[in-house]
């Protein structure tokens, strides 16, 4: 990623926040790296040198700034929208495959050699998949010392260390203390002033950081509060109102300004309740296990699209006549994602040629038939909680507040009870006919999905090719190029999607005075690129 030194410096000496996460600062005579806003002087030029990630600015010998906190910038939108090779590695990278399945699994996924990957990384983004990696586990690992009672040895191995004595080397190198002291810091800080015991949480480049509850020991059920950074302005009407209109009863429910939904995560269940507030998406997870929150901080930021640039979309569509009024109106547009790419290809089929409200029902029956059970531990975490959650979380939901510390499963930061994951490609396998509720072609096409899922002859992970999903889902039976464009929109996160036959894309074009026949709308809509996908977002919401 080339970094300009003028216009990077320009960023810096103005403090613009609209730099954050796109690189980083290092000042060589402190020995810290920064974030474009830090708020402290501005460096001398001689003094300065600039990164295109919290990574390679570690590998550099410097350690993360405690005034601006740089890993708790948002992610880079560079890697949320490339479809190459790198920005495929960062976004796998950022889910924590590196820590599963190790170097081998993420290049095995991405069909190239350990070599060339670790080559191709370092060139763009200053450090190779291992430094990555590890930069992410200090990260998660800062979020477990300060902010809940975990002993430290369960903390490194639940962020992903391989050792004590990692973790220790590590959090060192990176923050210049010890793990001890951390939580010393953090203990102090929110003993004086409960306001700084929720920090906002970016993507950056190699993973979250956040503030959390007490969250339990490793492998059982905890809750983790944090804030979720974004850069402004976001649209939370239209994004809560998008999910609103399609949530699944029994796996989503959007209520008093909150998301919340069930997902399946690498080492179990967890639930997620989601609240856009100003300057930042307030976030509880409740996780079956720690080691997931990496993997979960990811997936809600894919979901609710917070690594993009508003600014940079709203340009391109702002400039256009048709869109400049609206954009004026509803700035920080997004593309509402997935957490489960196989879930959004199943809602993709079942929503062909039927009505939204008709694909929630047959959605809901067909989650409904398949046995779910999450461990009885999280569980009963999640029955205990319904009550005094159903209560109360109305005016928790609408202005929360910075978490305090709380046992795991208290009711002001309970997750979402009763809430499942959608069922998995196997399960779904697995199912009588009768479960599915719609015409045995629809139904025949589901199956013939879940057995390319199932096999792995289909990526539909947030690093899968976008050229190739497409290829290999219309080469399904009764998939066509509608299904993989929504598919590719939504589940992977193409920016640039237009579905010309889309009858809400249509309907709104015609309500905008543009051509409502897809041939002549399909040529119009390329003067949006790469946001075609935003637009179609825009389009659906003038119908």
């Amino acid at each position: 990623m080339e970094l300009d030194f003028e216009r990077c410096y320009r960023a810096v000496d103005s403090r613009d926040q609209r730099f954050d996460g796109w690189f980083y600062t290092g000042v060589t005579t402190t020995g810290i790296y920064c974030r474009p806003s830090c708020p402290a002087t501005t460096p001398k030029r001689r003094n300065v040198r600039f990164y295109p990630s919290a990574a390679a600015a570690q590998r550099a010998g410097l350690r993360a700034c405690r005034r601006c906190r740089p890993d708790a910038a948002p992610g880079s939108p560079e890697w949320n929208v490339r479809a190459d090779l790198v920005g495929r590695a960062m976004r796998l990278i950022a889910d924590g495959v590196v820590d599963r399945e190790g170097v081998p699994g993420l290049a095995g996924r991405l069909g190239y050699t350990d070599r060339h990957l670790h080559r191709m990384l370092v060139a763009e983004v200053g450090a190779g998949p291992l430094a990555l990696a590890r930069a992410q586990r200090a990260q998660t690992a800062r979020i477990l010392v300060e902010t809940t009672d975990l002993g430290l040895a369960e903390i490194a191995f639940a962020a992903g260390f391989g050792s004590v004595r990692q973790f220790n080397d590590t959090i060192r190198e990176v923050y210049a203390v010890a793990p001890s002291q951390l939580r010393d810091a953090a203990r102090r800080s929110a003993g004086t002033d409960s306001r700084r015991a929720s920090r906002t949480v970016g993507g950056g480049d190699s993973g979250p950081t956040a503030s959390a509850v007490p969250g339990g020991s490793n492998g059982t059920p905890g809750t983790i509060a944090l804030r979720l950074a974004y850069r402004a302005p976001l649209h939370a009407d239209a994004l809560l109102d998008f999910l609103a209109l399609r949530a699944v009863p029994g796996i989503e429910e959007v209520e008093a300004g909150s998301y919340r939904r069930g997902l399946r995560l690498p080492h179990g269940p967890a639930e997620i309740a989601m609240t856009p507030m100003p300057g930042y998406v307030a976030a509880t997870l409740r996780l079956a296990d720690v080691r997931d929150l990496a993997p979960a901080v990811a997936r809600c930021r894919r979901l609710f699209d917070l690594d993009a640039d508003p600014e940079a979309v709203d340009g391109v569509l702002g400039a256009d006549p048709v869109f400049a009024e609206t954009v004026a109106k509803e700035p920080g547009i997004r593309v509402p994602r997935a957490v489960d790419g196989f879930e959004m290809a199943v809602r993709a089929i079942v929503g062909q040629q039927v009505s939204v409200a008709g694909a929630r029902t047959v959605l809901a029956r067909l989650a409904a038939a398949v046995d779910t059970d999450a461990p009885a531990a999280l569980a009963r975490d999640a029955a205990s909680a319904l009550r005094d959650d159903r209560l109360g979380r109305t005016e928790a939901a609408a202005v929360p507040t910075d978490p305090a510390v709380k046992p795991a499963g208290s009711a002001e930061t309970a997750g979402p009870a009763g809430l499942r994951a959608f069922p998995t490609a196997e399960e779904v396998l697995a199912l009588p006919d009768s479960a599915f509720g719609m015409p045995a072609a629809r139904r025949a096409t589901i199956r013939a999905l879940a057995e390319a899922a199932a096999a792995g002859d289909l990526d539909l992970d947030p690093g899968a090719d976008r050229a190739e999903l497409v290829d290999r889902l219309t080469a399904l039976p009764g998939i066509g190029a509608w299904t993989a464009g929504y598919v590719a929109m939504r589940a992977i996160g193409d920016p640039d999607v237009f579905l010309p036959t889309d009858l809400g894309v249509r309907r709104g074009a015609a309500a905008l005075g543009l051509p409502d026949d897809p041939k002549s709308l399909d040529a119009y809509a390329g003067r949006w690129r790469p946001w075609r996908s935003y637009a179609v977002i825009r389009l659906w919401r003038a119908e």
